[in-house]
């Protein structure tokens, strides 16, 4: 790993080491390698952790979101809203239900979708709300809940980005919304792949687990477990959705560091805010009162009128040394809902922070000595524009 960010500062790195490599081998030597007992204590461990009775582990939190989906009912021809403002992961979680995304414009503060414009786009064919806690970012989880009641709506909460922040006092999943986290490598904390769905509903939870197994009655730990003959049936088509063992035993080490993740996030994040607070060309990330955030990425924003663009910005900052990349982009450009014909005039804030935005690096064991780096090398390029 050192030689793969030798000679430069990474966007992101997870935090590994030689204790998730250890781990591995009695999970490999105990000839139990696929979904198994590591599985069922990682999903204990994410549900004590969160706050929850209920913990489905998957192979994606892709999975995860549209086995949420399922459970609550989405179907064909249903319409699912989503934030235009995030992974297209999401707006395929939709589509591998059978719904159609739609998508609404974000709040410029926060990068999370816009209640008022999320009411407006409500229609006859309208089933759930995905709402996205974008970046580390919880979203206003209470003003959702109070327009999917009047609406008489599915909700399901998207904190694939953050694991380990606050609405309200309460970890992401704690909120009576069932939701999903995500243990890609960018990610809070890893599994390689993986995700998790959390709820408090009993049936969402057994039905899921039903799902993720190909539809079988009985689960794999079950059936293995048991000295006589147990055999499974099939009530409904499911997917292979499973977690392994492996990715599994990862996690709970992983699980062990999240603490001290969340604690280095933020300091980085803080240190950045101060730093970046004299560079009057660019926006800070907003914190709410409401929420604690994860900084799961760090997003600046260019202030609007300003000449220099994030392109001019990222390849600056390439030949430091410095991995930067492109604020989220809006998913109605892309070339896979071309057929949709998109108005531009329904997206203005997307459209403006895309144009704007960026992410710097920020992840456990960056250097203050790495961060300073950044912020001296934002800070000529500013000085070099004016």
């Amino acid at each position: 790993m050192k030689e793969l960010f030798k000679n430069h500062i990474p966007l992101m790195k997870p935090w590994l080491g030689t204790e998730e490599w250890e781990v591995l081998k009695d999970v490999i030597l105990s000839g139990w390698v696929s979904q198994g007992p590591k599985v069922q204590e990682f999903e204990q461990a994410i549900a004590s952790f969160v706050g929850v009775k209920y913990a489905v582990a998957t192979n994606s939190c892709t999975s995860a979101i549209h086995l949420s989906l399922r459970c609550l009912g989405v179907r064909e021809g249903d319409e699912v809203i989503l934030s235009d403002f995030t992974c297209m992961a999401d707006a395929n979680a939709v589509i591998m239900a059978g719904a159609t995304p739609v998508f609404v414009d974000i709040d410029e503060k926060t990068f999370n979708i816009d209640p008022v414009k999320t009411e407006q786009a409500i229609s006859e064919k309208t089933k759930a709300i995905l709402v996205v806690d974008q970046i580390g970012l919880p979203a206003d989880l209470d003003t959702f809940i109070e327009i999917a009641k009047k609406h008489n709506l599915r909700l399901v909460d998207d904190a694939a980005t953050s694991l380990g922040a606050k609405y309200k006092g309460r970890y992401l999943g704690a909120n009576g919304v069932t939701t999903m986290y995500s243990f890609h490598p960018r990610k809070m904390i890893t599994t390689g792949e993986g995700g998790m769905l959390i709820t408090y509903d009993k049936n969402i939870a057994e039905q899921a687990k039903i799902l993720r197994a190909s539809g079988a009655s009985v689960s794999d730990l079950e059936r293995h477990k048991a000295k006589g003959i147990i055999l499974q049936k099939y009530y409904v088509n499911g997917y292979n959705y499973r977690m392994t063992d492996i990715q599994a035993a990862i996690g709970l080490v992983q699980m062990k560091k999240l603490p001290d993740i969340i604690r280095m996030r933020n300091e980085q994040a803080e240190y950045y805010t101060q730093a970046f607070s004299e560079i009057k060309e660019l926006e800070t990330p907003l914190v709410p009162k409401y929420a604690t955030h994860a900084f799961s990425s760090y997003l600046l924003k260019i202030r609007k009128g300003e000449e220099i663009k994030p392109k001019e910005i990222i390849n600056k900052l390439a030949e430091k040394n410095i991995s930067c990349r492109f604020g989220i982009q809006p998913l109605h450009k892309e070339p896979y809902f071309n057929n949709r014909n998109f108005s531009e005039d329904d997206y203005p804030v997307t459209n403006d922070v895309a144009k704007r935005s960026f992410f710097i690096p920020i992840f456990p064991g960056l250097l203050k000595e790495d961060m300073d780096h950044i912020i001296d090398s934002l800070k000529e390029i500013f000085n070099e524009s004016t």
